[in-house]
């Protein structure tokens, strides 16, 4: 359905009340919507910015069970990670992948050998199967040779899973769509609509026209992260969030080589660090310190982040002498964490979910991108005595359907890495993207880990109303190139102008837009710059 569409199925909810009007377009909405979707509920998802622009496109990339949340006794939260982790890898194969991590062990960490190996033998017995082993330091070093050999009392390895995260919000909102989810970006809600002192619906504001929707719904969830709190103002309720920032480096691989994951502690306050390979690059983080900037102002990261991030990699890996401009791209996120009122220490707040519901108004937030489908399920719960489609929910249906014999068929005869990728990012669609690519587009972009066909695709499919949405979420092209991939420029500008008839002043505006936001949010910090 184009937007266009979209927006006018929107209007007729005015009168006719929606089930479920969802505000908030990262992985906790985009995960309501699709279960609610799989009922046959009326859905209808709406996100201010972009899809997966907020914390859902700036996490670590990680699908991970948390084994720091079992050394603070959440064994709970460890054990629901770990079986929604199994669950993503069967549902999700290609966009969902394996990752192992080695843990170097030194003879002056406070967790030990023997610790540590008690920590992943709960790890495993909750993902009923054991994947972990101790490792002599020689073979340590033969699988990390750049590692600081001094003090290396050898180390653990264990599996764990990583994903596109950007990509992984898009295939569940399509998901939901083709079960009849209506979604639309860069629409904000303006505020509740409350009748009888409960919330009714909420005004919603077109980005693009300006134009204006009094959306009914029986249930409103609120799934807007970090910015929750901000529509439970409308209520009077008080603020329960507690904002965190992780930041992030990416290195050239051959800068910074790691054939596995690798999480070490910092040298200066002992907090776990990892250098994992994504996309072709090697990814390094993160940070956990209170954001206390404005929450519509897009964050990146401070120089005494990226101080404390190179301090950790030149510590883990002296002979590699890394330097500033060794990294390629950074980027920052701000994670919704519920705030227990103890501000001493960001790293030890709860990464439980919150699912609260206040007067007619459903908040979901706070919880990990592993824990998705989870926290969906249980708040839909919350509310089935409202909406009654709501009672077929399906906590052990398959995430996704597999892709059909159509697109099964089309993709057969290209090589089997972009077979897989488009399979697992696209699903059904990828038919359509192969049918529409010009000749030549199904090359890869050099350095991308995309080709120009997917860029066509998300162009004409994926709504797309900015560069940054193409380049930041669609692709990861702004993260992976230098300077945000701005040498691409001239070469996509004819495909861009094209597919959605943008004019000279409108490209140039967005080019000086983009620049200057990976710049600000995705740049090396001016203290560091050449």
């Amino acid at each position: 359905m184009k937007r266009a569409e979209a927006w006018a199925a929107l209007r007729t909810h005015e009168r006719e009340p929606l089930d479920l009007l969802v505000i908030g377009g990262g992985i906790a909405g985009a995960g309501v919507a699709l279960e609610a979707a799989r009922c046959g509920a009326r859905v209808a998802l709406v996100e201010a910015r972009d899809f997966a622009s907020g914390t859902s496109s700036k996490s670590s990339k990680l699908v991970h069970g948390g084994l720091r949340y079992l050394a603070q006794g959440r064994i709970g939260l460890t054990r629901e990670s770990v079986r929604e982790r199994r669950a993503l890898l069967r549902d999700m194969p290609g966009l969902v992948t394996p990752l192992r991590f080695l843990l170097p062990v030194r003879q002056s960490d406070r967790k030990g050998r023997r610790i540590l190996g008690v920590g992943l033998a709960m790890y495993d017995f909750f993902a009923g199967r054991r994947t972990r082993q101790w490792h002599a330091p020689d073979a340590v070093l033969a699988q990390a040779p750049h590692l600081a050999a001094e003090g290396l009392a050898g180390g653990w390895s264990y599996l764990d899973a990583q994903t596109d995260d950007a990509r992984l919000v898009l295939r569940v909102l399509a998901e939901a769509r083709q079960l009849g989810a209506l979604t639309l970006n860069h629409v904000a809600a303006e505020r509740l609509i409350e009748t009888d002192g409960r919330v009714r619906g909420a005004l919603l504001h077109e980005d693009a026209s300006g134009e204006r929707l009094a959306v009914q719904a029986r249930v409103v969830v609120n799934a807007t992260g970090v910015w929750a709190d901000q529509l439970r103002q409308d209520l009077g309720a008080r603020p329960l969030l507690r904002p965190l920032r992780g930041s992030h480096l990416l290195f050239e691989a051959w800068r910074l080589p790691v054939a596995q994951a690798l999480a070490f502690f910092h040298p200066q306050d002992g907090r776990p660090v990892f250098a994992l390979p994504w996309e072709g690059r090697t990814l390094l983080g993160t940070t956990d310190l209170d954001h206390r900037d404005p929450l519509d102002r897009e964050p990146g990261i401070t120089a005494e982040e990226f101080d404390y991030l190179m301090q950790a990699a030149r510590a883990a890996f002296p002979r590699l002498a890394l330097e500033a401009e060794d990294v390629v791209s950074t980027y920052s996120g701000v994670r919704p964490v519920l705030d227990s009122g103890d501000h001493r220490d960001p790293s030890k707040e709860a990464r439980e979910h919150l699912i609260l519901d206040e007067r007619g108004l459903l908040t979901v937030s706070g919880g990990k991108l592993t824990t998705f489908r989870a926290s969906a399920i249980q708040a839909l719960r919350r509310v089935q005595s409202r909406v009654p489609a709501l009672r077929r929910l399906q906590a052990d249906a398959a995430l996704l359907r597999a892709p059909g014999i159509a697109s099964v068929h089309a993709t057969h005869a290209l090589p089997a890495p972009l077979r897989q990728r488009l399979l697992a990012r696209y699903g059904d669609a990828s038919a359509t993207l192969l049918a529409e690519a010009a000749p030549g587009e199904l090359r890869e972009i050099p350095h991308a880990e995309c080709c120009w066909a997917e860029l066509r695709h998300a162009l004409r499919h994926e709504a797309v109303l900015h560069l940054d949405d193409l380049l930041l979420r669609r692709s990861r092209i702004g993260l992976l190139l230098r300077d945000g991939g701005a040498a691409l420029l001239p070469v996509l500008r004819p495909l861009v102008q094209e597919t959605l008839a943008w004019s000279d002043e409108r490209w140039d505006d967005e080019c000086h837009r983009y620049r200057e936001r990976v710049l600000r949010c995705h740049g090396i910090p001016r203290e560091w710059r050449p």
